[in-house]
Parts: C-alpha cells; sequence; structure tokens
C-alpha cells in the first residue's frame, strides 16, 4: 500500500521555508544537554536510494592548507534551495555522541573536511583515515603519513561524494558529521536529510525483523517517527531548539538512531510508502509519542506527563473486540514482576527519594511499606506512598517508575502496576511489584500496533485507534 506519492509534490512546496530557516539558523559554541518536553513524531517524505557503491580511489592528495573560500563542495540546487546531498527532506540535526579527545573519520567515497566557512581543510580519498584531535577547545585533522591541519576553534564538517556514507569510528551514517570542539570532547552531530534519518530510526524503534504481515504496524511507526522528528525542525524554526547545536539526540531521549547499520529493506519500503505524510490534528502537525507496550489500555498523556495534555492522547482500550485478549498481548512484557528485598527498598529510597519527594537532611529511614494510594482511570498509578522510619511520603505514579530502581539502576518497565507487602513478625520482609506494559503508555502501542496490522487493519486504521480524531496528512504550508 502506498500512502504518500500524492503528498510529496504538496510537503516539498510547503516545507521550502523550513528547510531554509533550520539551516539558516545559528548554531553556539558550547554542548549541553536540555531537559526533554514530551512531544511527538511528525513528517517529510523523500526516495529511498540505496548505499552508493564507493567510486574507485583517486589520487587527489590531501592537503593540510584552507582553499579558498569561495570553494562549495558538491552544491545540488533546487528552486535556488541547497539540498541535502542524499535523500529528501530537510537537514536534521542529530547529536550522536561526546568523545573525549579524537575520532577517526573515512567514508564510502572520496570525501573532504571543511572549515566553518566551507573551505577544504583535507581532500581525501575512501581508502584514507584521518584522525581529528581535540585540544581544550580546538580541533585539527591529522594522517597517517603526518600531514596535520592547523587548529581551528570553530566545527568541522566532513562530506563524502555522490551522497555516499561517512563513518566515525568505523560506524556509518548517511549525509555530513559536524564535529563540533567542546571544553568536554568533540561533540558529533549528524547532518541527515529526514528520510534518510528515518532509515536508521524505524527498525530499532519497532524491531528489524518483522515480516510482511507486520509491515502496516511499521508504516505506523514510519509515520509516528517522521511526524516526531518533523515537529522537532518546527520547534528550531520558530526559537524553541532542544539545543543549539542539534535538534534531536540518537537515544530514547528523542528517537533511538543507528544510521546506516540500522537500517533494514521492510522499514525502507514503509519509509518510501508513506513518504511525506504525517499525524495531523485540525490540520495540524498532531504530537504523536509511542511506546513499546500498553498492557491493555493507552494512558492519557496528562497521566504520564506533566502538562494540559491533548485532545487526541486519552486512554484508549487495545481489547480484541469479542474476546478477553489484547492486540499488544503478544508482548514479552505485557506482564511482569520484579520483587525488592527490605533491605534493597531502603538502598532505593536512600538513592533516589529526595529527587520526588521532600526529604529531611536525615533521609527517609527504613522503609515500612509501600502502598498505592490511588490508581488514574486507565488503571496505573496515581500516587505511591512511601512509609518509612523518617516519615511518609507521596510519589507521583509516572514518579514512581523512575524511584523504584533495580540494583543495575533499571526503572519499573511502567507505571501500571501493584505492590504487596510480604512481612516476618509484622517486619517488612519483600514487595512485590505486578505490573503490565512498559512505556509511558501514551499514544501508539509499538506491540498492539503490530497486533493489529496481524489481525488485517491498516496503517491509517492503526494510526486512528491510538491517536482518535486525527487524520493522516502531508506537512501543512
Amino acid at each position: 500500500m502506498s500512502l504518500g506519492r500524492a503528498a510529496r509534490l504538496a510537503w516539498r512546496l510547503g516545507l521550502v521555508s523550513l528547510v531554509v530557516g533550520c539551516l539558516s539558523r545559528p548554531l553556539e559554541q558550547e554542548e549541553q544537554r536540555l531537559g526533554r518536553t514530551p512531544i511527538t513524531r511528525r513528517p517529510v517524505p523523500a526516495t529511498v536510494a540505496a548505499a552508493p557503491t564507493p567510486p574507485a580511489s583517486r589520487a587527489t592528495a590531501p592537503t593540510s592548507s584552507a582553499a579558498p573560500a569561495a570553494e562549495t563542495p558538491f552544491p545540488v540546487e533546487w528552486g535556488g534551495v541547497v539540498l541535502p546531498p542524499a535523500g529528501d527532506g530537510p537537514l536534521l540535526r542529530v547529536a550522536l555522541r561526546v568523545l573525549p579527545d579524537s575520532v577517526i573519520l573515512g567514508a564510502a567515497a572520496d570525501w573532504r573536511l571543511l572549515d566553518e566557512t566551507e573551505g577544504v581543510l583535507v581532500r581525501a580519498r575512501a581508502t584514507d583515515r584521518w584522525t581529528v584531535q581535540r585540544r581544550g577547545a580546538r580541533l585539527r585533522a591529522v594522517h597517517a603519513d603526518g600531514t596535520v591541519t592547523g587548529w581551528h576553534a570553530n566545527p568541522m564538517t566532513q562530506r563524502a561524494e555522490a551522497g555516499a556514507a561517512v563513518t566515525w569510528n568505523g560506524a556509518a551514517y548517511r549525509g555530513a558529521l559536524q564535529l563540533v570542539p567542546t571544553d568536554s570532547g568533540i561533540l558529533l552531530v549528524n547532518l541527515v536529510p529526514l528520510e534518510a534519518y528515518l532509515r536508521g530510526v524505524v527498525p530499532l524503534e519497532i524491531g528489524g525483523t518483522r515480516g510482511v504481515t507486520d509491515e502496516p504496524a511499521v508504516e505506523a511507526q514510519a509515520i509516528a517517527a517522521r511526524s516526531y522528528a518533523a515537529e522537532r525542525l518546527l520547534a528550531t524554526r520558530i526559537g524553541r531548539p532542544r539545543h543549539p547545536r542539534y535538534d534531536l539526540l540518537a537515544t530514547t531521549v528523542d528517537q533511538v538512531y543507528g544510521g546506516v547499520a540500522a537500517e533494514r529493506p521492510l522499514a525502507d519500503e514503509a519509509i518510501a510508502h508513506t513518504a511525506g505524510l504525517v499525524v495531523l490534528l485540525d490540520g495540524r502537525i498532531a504530537s504523536a509519542p509511542y511506546h513499546s507496550t500498553c498492557g491493555g489500555r493507552t494512558a492519557s498523556a496528562t497521566e504520564a506527563w506533566r502538562g494540559a495534555g491533548a485532545p487526541h492522547l486519552r486512554e484508549v482500550s487495545d481489547r480484541i473486540p469479542g474476546t478477553d485478549r489484547h492486540y499488544c498481548d503478544i508482548s514479552p512484557r505485557f506482564a511482569w514482576t520484579r520483587s525488592f528485598t527490605a533491605s534493597e527498598l531502603d538502598t532505593v529510597m536512600a538513592r533516589y527519594l529526595a529527587r520526588y519527594a521532600a526529604v529531611g537532611a536525615g533521609g527517609p529511614g527504613r522503609v515500612t511499606d509501600l502502598v498505592v494510594a490511588d490508581v488514574t482511570s486507565s488503571g496505573r498509578v496515581g500516587t505511591l506512598v512511601v512509609r518509612a522510619t523518617g516519615g511518609s511520603y507521596r510519589v507521583r505514579g509516572s514518579d514512581a517508575r523512575s524511584l523504584l530502581r533495580s540494583a543495575a539502576g533499571d526503572a519499573l518497565l511502567s507505571a501500571y502496576f501493584s505492590v504487596a507487602a510480604e512481612r516476618d513478625d509484622s517486619q517488612l520482609r519483600r514487595v512485590v511489584v505486578r505490573g503490565r506494559g512498559y512505556g509511558h503508555g501514551v499514544g501508539m502501542c509499538q506491540w498492539g500496533a503490530i497486533g493489529r496490522a496481524r489481525a488485517g487493519q491498516d496503517a491509517r486504521t492503526i494510526l486512528a485507534a491510538y491517536y482518535p480524531g486525527t487524520t493522516i496528512g502531508p506537512i501543512p504550508e
């Protein structure tokens, strides 16, 4: 099923101003991480192309001195707008990693390393490897033959010819790689067209080994992930970027992104079939969060996050009509159990409770009981009460997930749980937590989407179920 062919022209026309705005916004030097605001997933279209075959090596000698600033490498223009070197869609700035002191660069084709004015610092062959080193907040590039560039206090950008992938420490990514010197290390930012970005996201978010019967769920995931990314671009355009130097993180803080190594054929097809399509509410991009497993019922946005919520992010039953089963009960985390000994609870509360409740200087003391004081309308914990020798503490249910951590630091899988205390002669011995689902519970249930696809639902039907009142269409102008 192809959803996006008619949407592509409308998308191209409507996003030119967004592309220009995102690419022209200045970047600051200092790398920092901002707190996450729960948002959505939105779209952008593109033709998915296979990775280009590396061309034959050239004999061009590397240089350590900047070429004239007038030289602009590999420009491709459409309507006067410089387009990304590979794929369709506006460029995203995805923060990949901060490395302490050095990184090895390569590519699948001949490539160049540019300074902040697009001046060429290095011309390299596909077989060449250069090491970018950091000293303080300055960078330089070094070749094995001893050739070096000067030290630079501003970012460097690596671009390969013909849209080939670039590599850092052997990991391949489409688009370009920006290296930002910071006081703490080298910030690596992938400058990647949106559709190429999705190729490295969708398989990791919904699973890379899906069969053809799961394709509608993968298409739904592509639309949701595209919506999220486009929303972040829009936030940057209107002056609310996640960070001055990047739009997204390549982790669960935003969407898990693995570059070329994560790409899979079925996901590529789903991305191409849905090119340019996003979730819309009243003609505007709608927030489209998703999670692994709802446990039988999704949560409203107000249950999981502080804020006003949204009319389409409300509770949805995942029950299969006419049965006692749920679409997501095929998930390995549909139901789960975790237990804590009394001493483990004491350690957990001493370490984490002060983050979520007012705890005195003497600490919470020994835990005597855990009580679910109230539940939300979806059945999740509304308030967890921790009773201890140092006092009684009330914790918001969504925070209780992060409070009740394992010895390894792993949070509870969801806020959809109950607790049972086990005692010896009135002394707390153990608490057993029995739960359902995995994730915040808001929006699309990924395992539910897979179950619905296997039951014959298409991507539009799946998205309409989890985002009631929304439609699917091209990104608005």
